[in-house]
């Protein structure tokens, strides 16, 4: 064990022991759980909660589902029933009466309006406000309903999982700076009890307006380093924890008590392509990078089966809206015979070249995700053969971006996957004024795709907009903007304490320990 790893899981070491000699639960009703990323953050304004799963906030709806194989239903949790139709676009959304929130103050209309007020203010600078661009206007009905109305005949409910925050808590400001992202008020099951750089601690609230939770108090421990949260495993010093796929086999059988589970998601990794490379610019040469890449092999190498392979962001859970024949067939010859055709000639040391210009890019990851970097590399090697020139390198979030224009870097997306017009438009779609630095970086679109995009996401559920989406990732297939590579199975680790926990359900791209085996932690009993 290195020095780092040994040092942050000492940290992690103690700072349980300090937890749980201070508690005044019994071991028995607490849940001690390592964290790959930072403590804090906890406002659902600028995502946190932004899929309607949270200890500490809840959302007008929530997903639920008995299984990872769907697309979860949205069913009602601070909505009290189904959205009624009020007129075209629009839905009336009677609210839950008798609500409160973790402050003390009650719940109604006027909380939700300035929650999602505030998500789409330009002073609040959101990173989530592309993610309700849909939404018009939402607007009291009395105290105990709101009236959304979207600019598209699809379902709201995606729409409507955000954590909804008092109005009193609303900031006139940017989000990042907000008090709740260290002071969280919501209606969850649990409220923040402390919090420090390496812990948080969680207890259950006695005014919850749902079941009262059995797991009394929840412990978050701050471990960014994959082996040490794989050895406070091993060594019992946590419950449970989020690994990466390399990592999850290391623990099993560990201890008797020691349990891993894979849960299906609709996160993607894939490889977004700079627009300022020649090579790159070329849609042939992506064709050629797709058809040249075999995904099977990543799933089974890369990701040791926890996995399958990804051609676009729709994977097979979107049901008659996917279409198995936009899926690429690897095949390395015609990949060279695709580079061939369009000029692509090998040149010095075997890399392709074309007027001047070699077949060659500078490949980034964020040097702290070791499946990224591990993608990374294995993307440059399957590229060797063909002979484009592909440079992983490790770094940070600060640089990379500022680098989507000459470099290429690998990505990861599906943070809303439970609107299938949220998991692909802002993926596939050209590049509009207030889009994310993350959603198609390289601004490649595919002829008439963005029109087919637009008629999706107007159209109402059902068969014809099934058709559009098996049509949309037909276009892609053959001029791709990206190279998707794989979808991830989440990978968990935890400790069999005796509780009846609830099934995993599909994913978003967010996991860590706010989901696995505990995305519902305040249903399990004994």
């Amino acid at each position: 064990m290195n020095f780092r790893v040994a040092s942050v899981l000492a940290a992690v070491l103690v700072a349980v022991t300090a937890c749980s000699s201070s508690s005044p639960a019994e071991p028995r009703d607490q849940i001690v759980l390592a964290e790959g990323y930072e403590l804090g953050g906890f406002n659902p304004v600028n995502g946190y909660a932004e899929s309607g799963v949270s200890p500490i906030y809840d959302g007008l709806y929530r997903p639920s589902a008995t299984t990872d194989a769907v697309i979860p239903e949205l069913v009602p949790a601070l909505a009290a029933q189904e959205p009624q139709p009020a007129g075209p676009n629009r839905w009336r959304v009677p609210l839950r009466p008798g609500v409160v929130f973790s402050d003390g103050t009650t719940f109604d209309s006027v909380d939700v309006v300035a929650t999602y007020d505030a998500v789409r203010d330009p002073r609040v600078a959101s990173e989530i406000s592309t993610s309700v661009a849909p939404i018009v206007s939402i607007e009291a009905d009395g105290p105990d309903a709101v009236v959304v109305e979207l600019d598209t005949a699809a379902d709201p409910k995606p729409y409507l999982l955000l954590g909804i925050l008092p109005s009193e808590r609303v900031e006139a400001t940017p989000a990042a700076d907000w008090a709740v992202n260290t002071a969280p008020v919501g209606t969850g099951p649990y409220r923040l009890d402390s919090l420090r750089p390496d812990q948080a601690v969680l207890v259950a609230r006695d005014d919850y307006w749902g079941d009262a939770p059995q797991v009394q108090r929840l412990v978050y421990t701050y471990a960014p380093d994959d082996n040490a949260r794989a050895q406070s495993m091993v060594s019992g010093a946590v419950d449970g924890t989020n690994l990466p796929p390399r990592l999850i086999d290391s623990v099993k059988g560990s201890n008797d008590d020691v349990q891993t589970v894979a849960v299906r998601s609709a996160d993607w990794r894939g490889i977004a392509l700079p627009a300022d490379n020649p090579f790159t610019a070329d849609v042939t040469a992506r064709l050629a990078m797709n058809v040249g890449i075999d995904r099977d092999a990543l799933v089974r190498d890369v990701l040791v089966g926890y996995g399958s392979p990804a051609a676009t962001p729709v994977a097979d859970a979107y049901g008659d809206a996917y279409d198995p024949g936009a899926q690429y067939v690897f095949d390395l010859d015609r990949a060279r015979n695709l580079l061939d055709d369009a000029g692509w000639r090998p040149g010095a040391g075997q890399i392709r070249e074309k007027d001047g210009a070699r077949a060659s890019f500078e490949l980034l990851y964020n040097a702290q995700d070791t499946l990224r970097r591990d993608l990374a590399v294995a993307y440059a090697a399957a590229m060797k053969p063909l002979g484009v020139d592909v440079r992983p390198r490790g770094t940070s979030w600060d640089e990379i971006d500022t680098r989507f224009a000459d470099s290429a870097v690998v990505l990861g997306g599906g943070a809303t996957p439970y609107s299938i017009d949220s998991q692909v438009y802002d993926t596939l779609h050209t590049r509009v004024p207030d889009s994310s630095p993350y959603s198609n970086p390289g601004n490649f679109t595919a002829p008439g795709l963005d029109a087919l995009l637009e008629q999706a996401a107007q159209s109402p559920s059902g068969p014809a907009k099934d058709a559009l989406y098996r049509e949309i990732q037909a276009r892609y297939a053959a001029a791709p903007s990206h190279v998707f590579l794989v979808f991830l199975h989440h990978t968990y680790s935890y400790r069999d304490l005796g509780w009846q926990q609830s099934a995993p359900i599909m994913e978003p791209h967010s996991h860590g320990v706010s989901w696995g085996p505990w995305w519902n932690l305040a249903a399990w009993t004994r």
